[in-house]
């Protein structure tokens, strides 16, 4: 049995009433909490959810883009994720000498780039084959956009660890630089792929 339109509207409204309340709380824990800079306190405390909670709830979104929950829509976006870097990281060793954001990263290089947006093309062509509900050039464009955001997303992640002056962001996965470095693409690719998936697929 299918949900109404007003029954979804209701649980919509519901949801953004429970996250208003969920930050409006944040404000008020901190008149309890005794401790200096409370503005900057609640800044950061914000930015983590912003950052990194907002992004994993969009995720569970696209597994029901089609109406259905389709866990092979999330199996597929870590595939072309995960390719990118790994791919990135091949051909920006191997013919790597054109910097991307030296500032920021001195080690990505335009020809990583290119070649993980090669890469990840290429898997979202077989990706389309295991999962037909999205149109092998949806996959193909998820792919891409997935590269461009993905590589901000890690540029980002390495911003704000320069701007703490901390190498890696945690100790969980040891020559990782820390779990925030397996998935600082996603915390900045997935709103667009959600975006790009509402609009055209």
């Amino acid at each position: 049995m299918g949900i109404s339109p007003l029954t979804s509207l209701i649980s919509q409204e519901k949801s953004t009433a429970i996250i208003a309340v969920s930050i409006t709380l944040i404000f008020i824990a901190e008149l309890y909490r005794k401790k200096q800079e409370p503005f900057t306190n609640i800044a950061y405390t914000l930015l983590g959810i912003v950052y990194t909670v907002i992004p994993f709830a969009i995720l569970t979104k696209i597994a029901t883009i089609t109406g259905t929950y389709n866990r092979g829509l999330i199996i597929g976006y870590f595939f072309l994720l995960w390719s990118s870097d790994s791919f990135a990281y091949v051909f920006g060793s191997w013919l790597g000498k054109n910097k991307l954001f030296e500032r920021i990263s001195p080690k990505k290089s335009w020809e990583g780039f290119i070649g993980a947006m090669l890469s990840a093309g290429t898997v979202a062509y077989f990706i389309h084959t295991l999962n037909p509900e999205i149109s092998q050039l949806n996959w193909i464009v998820i792919a891409l956009i997935i590269v461009a955001t993905g590589t901000l997303g890690d540029l980002v992640e390495s911003l704000l660890k320069r701007s703490l002056n901390v190498k890696d962001s945690g100790t969980i996965l040891p020559g990782h630089g820390g779990m925030l470095d397996r998935f600082d693409g996603l915390l900045i690719s997935v709103p667009f792929v959600w975006l790009y998936l509402q609009c055209f697929c």
